[in-house]
C-alpha cells in the first residue's frame, strides 16, 4: 500500500446542493485539486474532487456522488490524503511535515532530546513539538533555520539549537 500524506480535510457542507468546504493543507491551497483522486486516511474511500471557488475559511468543492447537504455534512471531518509519489519533490531546505514526524532530535552538543511528535502552524510559522526525553514536558520550538540548523532525513534526525533559558 502506498504511503499517504494528508493534504486537506472536509470542513462540512457549503450550501444546499452537496457542495463541500475544503480546508487545504497545501502551501498553494488550490493544489489540492490537482493531485487526482484523494483518499480517506485508510486508503479505502476515494474522492474525486472538483474545486468550485474560494469560500470563507477554505475552498468550495464538489465531490463526485455527493449531491445533498446531508451527504456533504456526513463527510465533515474526513481527512483527505494523496499517495506520496504524487506530491512534487521539494527543494533541499523544505520538508513535508509527515517527513519530520518521528525524527530523533538532538541538541547541538549531540545529546538526545526526544522525537518530533507534531508540527503545528497557527499562522505565524511552523512549530515543532518534541516529546520529552530529559525534559518534564514537550518542547515547542519555532521551525526556523536558527533553531533547527540541521535536518537529516536520511539519518532520521534533526539538530536543534536550544534558546538560552532566562530566569
Amino acid at each position: 500500500m502506498a504511503e499517504f500524506i494528508c493534504v486537506g480535510a472536509i470542513a462540512g457542507a457549503f450550501g444546499v446542493s452537496g457542495e463541500v468546504r475544503l480546508k487545504s493543507f497545501c502551501s498553494e491551497p488550490t493544489d489540492i485539486g490537482s493531485y487526482g483522486p484523494l483518499y480517506s486516511e485508510d486508503g479505502i474511500r476515494e474522492f474525486h474532487v472538483t474545486l468550485t471557488r474560494p469560500v470563507a475559511g477554505g475552498l468550495g468543492a464538489r465531490i463526485a456522488g455527493v449531491a445533498t447537504k446531508e451527504a456533504a455534512d456526513a463527510l465533515r471531518g474526513v481527512s483527505l490524503h494523496v499517495p506520496r509519489d504524487r506530491l512534487p519533490a521539494l527543494p533541499d531546505d523544505e520538508f513535508y511535515h509527515a517527513d519530520l514526524i518521528g525524527l530523533a532530535v538532538y541538541d547541538t552538543g549531540g545529546e538526545p532530546l526526544g522525537k518530533v511528535i507534531a508540527i503545528h502552524n497557527h499562522g505565524a510559522g511552523d512549530i515543532i513539538e518534541i516529546s520529552p526525553s530529559r525534559h518534564k514536558s514537550a518542547l515547542l520550538l519555532p521551525f526556523t533555520r536558527t533553531i533547527v540548523p540541521n535536518v537529516d532525513l536520511a539519518r532520521g534526525r534533526l539538530v536543534v539549537d536550544l534558546p538560552e533559558e532566562t530566569d
